[in-house]
């Protein structure tokens, strides 16, 4: 019903489209047949799966993921979050602040619900969205490979990659965690969880 609901939604929605579905996250991604710009994640899956387990195997695969979920924020929302969710909203919220906040992480903007999430632990979402580019540029570099090393490792030269990094620290600092070394840089990786 959910799946027949969103669809339905969608369909009058000319900038936002439901690209596919799938009953667990190792099933969407086996069958998927591109990165969608968003996946909506469902937090307790009918599979059992470890709901932050599930963010992580995304996010590692450099998905941008908003949770949404009937219980309310908390510990389970905090802990999403902290995995790389860009966001958690629960379902008593109107179609519309879903497509907002869609829209927000497909820009690669923080996708931070209003109500429970907000408030988790006493702060804000303080994880930036970083692009898969960007990733790969900052993954490679705080590794402890030059500049240009970098560069080569994601496939871009080395002025492309000398912009993400400066784009990477610019959100770090919006965010409230400014990273100006490769060595800080390097801990603002291991602590977000994109350190493989």
């Amino acid at each position: 019903m959910l799946i027949d609901g969103l669809v339905a939604w969608l369909a009058v929605v000319p900038d936002v489209r439901l690209t596919g579905w799938a009953a667990s996250v190792a099933e969407l991604l086996r069958t998927e047949p591109s990165p969608a710009d968003v996946v909506l994640l469902e937090a307790r899956l009918a599979d059992g799966s470890d709901p932050v387990e599930n963010v992580c195997a995304l996010v590692l695969r450099r998905r941008r993921v908003l949770v949404v979920s009937a219980m309310p924020g908390g510990n389970l929302a905090r802990r999403m979050i902290e995995a790389g969710a860009g966001g958690y909203l629960t379902k008593n919220h109107r179609l519309e602040t879903l497509l907002s906040k869609v829209r927000e992480l497909a820009e690669e903007k923080m996708a931070c619900p209003p109500g429970p999430a907000d408030h988790m632990a006493g702060r804000d979402c303080v994880r930036p969205v970083l692009s898969p580019q960007e990733h790969a540029v900052l993954l490679a570099y705080a590794s402890g490979m030059t500049l240009a090393a970098a560069a080569r490792s994601a496939g871009v030269r080395p002025g492309t990659a000398k912009n993400y990094l400066e784009r990477v620290k610019e959100k770090y600092r919006k965010a409230g965690r400014p990273a100006y070394t490769k060595l800080e840089l390097a801990v603002r990786l291991r602590e977000d969880g994109l350190a493989t």
